[in-house]
């Protein structure tokens, strides 16, 4: 944590920074917001306003999740200062986090980092990323307060949370959302979530130790299969997916390495209505069979209450575990909650056409946190990737559009013509059932008629299509050839080819090994 001693030390004698761009001790215009040091003091370290002619504008982004970065990676670093305030350093390509949890892919691949998605972060002197949270805007003060991290994958640090201020021109709320529990007991305590990198490597170890202790002498078969019963709570596409990578684990994996246990490992799929209900009817069918013919038991029931080893359900039935994966959407986070601007229907904070916050001036929200304000007579849209990355791009160009019109500054921007209000369209959806197989759903929404594909065809357009959305060449490197490994790797073993080869290896180890021996023994001799 050698940044937060910096920001200490720096606001201390802060003669060496620019009188604009300098940190500074500022206290805050209102002082019931929260962000106050543990002393009870009003003043903080901070980043104060810019001076227009002297300092580019200061654009301030809270998030790094798919709308946050996909419009720093498209703002003009030439038109704005960026200051982006996240607890996490980088963005998780989350279509592809359930891959990492059984080792099809490596962790860095679904993990960019926020310097490589917009490089004037690292390398502009008035433009910097903050490990913190934003714990509260005052829009009137065009100040965000924040409070350094200092937990990580929950593991918490021993530095105090360090309590500082930036001042903004533009504001783009970017937080995303939470896992929505619905208020039931247990989850947060038991259930491991899939939205971080550090889930999946939680997943992960916890799904290799209830390997090993399952194969421990003395445990008895019922404890063997409580630690390798894994259960997946929601039927959306991420617990769909991931049901069906663990699926493909097993058979691939377990089956072979773990022979002792390979009997005991089951999948359970819990959900309260359709898998995939927003899917063709025809897609939910053969979602179903694919995932069931490859192991996995689904079950329809509601979840009441979860327990430190078992799950049980309204009507009931008690459903043991070793290890529980939630996965039943999202919902506004307690940080969203806390703002005083317009909700939209569902909590989120409301929007208007071009994605502003209308109460206030110079505030814009996109991805999860947001949603159409009812006046706008526009729909709530669904919380996924595209969405968050289309309002991303739109917003990136309007703000060079105002930058460019000289309404970069705070409250310049009131008079200016925005031009075309932001539209969504539906490109269609995508999901993998493992095996090589998955849906694609090409229709705008439900009720329309499209094109729907299934099978090893739009498992590959799935793969494809991923490949391309992920950000830098280098992780769509990684991507790609961990991939093909995995699928040379597979197909040798179909086609009784890898056990040749590991003969063959075999063999050629062994003639090594003679030769050298022989030529050890000549220079002996």
């Amino acid at each position: 944590m050698a940044w937060v001693r910096s920001i200490i030390r720096l606001s201390r004698s802060s003669s060496i920074w620019k009188p604009a761009n300098r940190f500074t001790s500022t206290m805050s215009a209102d002082p019931g917001l929260a962000g106050f040091s543990s002393s009870g003091s009003a003043f903080h370290a901070g980043l104060g306003p810019t001076s227009p002619g002297l300092d580019k504008p200061r654009l301030v982004v809270l998030g790094t999740g798919w709308a946050g970065c996909r419009l720093m990676k498209s703002v003009d670093a030439g038109l704005y200062d960026i200051v982006c305030v996240s607890p996490r350093n980088h963005m998780v390509f989350t279509p592809l986090l359930a891959s990492t949890c059984v080792g099809t892919l490596e962790f860095r691949s679904v993990a960019e980092p926020i310097g490589r998605i917009q490089p004037a972060i690292s390398t502009a002197p008035d433009s910097y990323f903050f490990l913190a949270r934003c714990t509260a805007i005052d829009p009137d003060a065009h100040t965000v307060h924040c409070e350094s991290v200092t937990d990580q994958g929950g593991v918490r640090d021993a530095v105090e949370p360090w309590k500082f201020t930036v001042s903004y021109d533009k504001l783009v709320i970017a937080a995303g959302a939470e896992a929505s529990t619905f208020g039931i007991n247990g989850v947060k305590e038991h259930a491991i979530f899939l939205r971080e990198v550090h889930h999946a490597q939680e997943i992960r170890r916890r799904l290799l130790l209830n390997l090993m202790l399952s194969d421990v002498p003395g445990i008895s078969e019922d404890e063997k299969k409580r630690l390798l019963h894994c259960v997946v709570i929601g039927g959306g596409p991420t617990g769909v997916e991931f049901s069906g990578e663990l699926s493909d684990f097993i058979i691939k994996d377990v089956h072979e390495r773990y022979s002792h246990v390979k009997d005991f490992i089951h999948v359970t799929l819990i959900e309260a209505n359709e898998i995939l209900s927003s899917f063709d009817v025809r897609l939910r069918q053969y979602a179903t069979k694919q995932l069931t013919k490859s192991g996995v038991r689904l079950v329809r029931g509601v979840v009441k209450d979860v327990q430190p080893e078992k799950v049980i359900l309204n009507d009931g039935t008690e459903v043991p575990y070793g290890l529980l994966v939630w996965s039943t959407g999202v919902g506004p986070s307690p940080f969203t909650k806390s703002l005083y601007f317009p909700k939209s229907p569902g909590g989120r904070i409301g929007v208007d056409d071009w994605l502003r916050i209308p109460s206030v001036q110079d505030v814009f929200a996109i991805g999860d946190c947001s949603g159409f304000l009812e006046t706008t007579g526009k729909p709530t849209l669904p919380a996924l990737a595209q969405v968050a990355e289309r309002q991303g791009k739109y917003l990136s160009n309007l703000l060079n559009q105002i930058g460019k019109a000289g309404g970069g500054y705070r409250n310049a921007a009131a008079n200016l013509e925005l031009g075309d209000p932001f539209v969504y369209r539906h490109l269609g959806s995508m999901a993998t059932v493992g095996r090589y197989k998955a849906l694609v759903d090409l229709r705008q929404n439900k009720e329309d008629k499209g094109l729907s594909l299934t099978g090893f065809i739009s498992w590959f357009i799935w793969r494809s299509a991923y490949l391309t959305r992920v950000i830098s060449w280098r992780n769509r490197f990684y991507v790609a050839i961990n991939w093909l490994t995995t699928f040379i790797e597979s197909w040798f073993e179909r086609s009784g080819l890898g056990s040749i080869l590991e003969s063959k290896k075999g063999q050629l180890l062994d003639s090594i090994d003679i030769y050298t021996s022989s030529q050890h023994l000549t220079k002996a001799i």
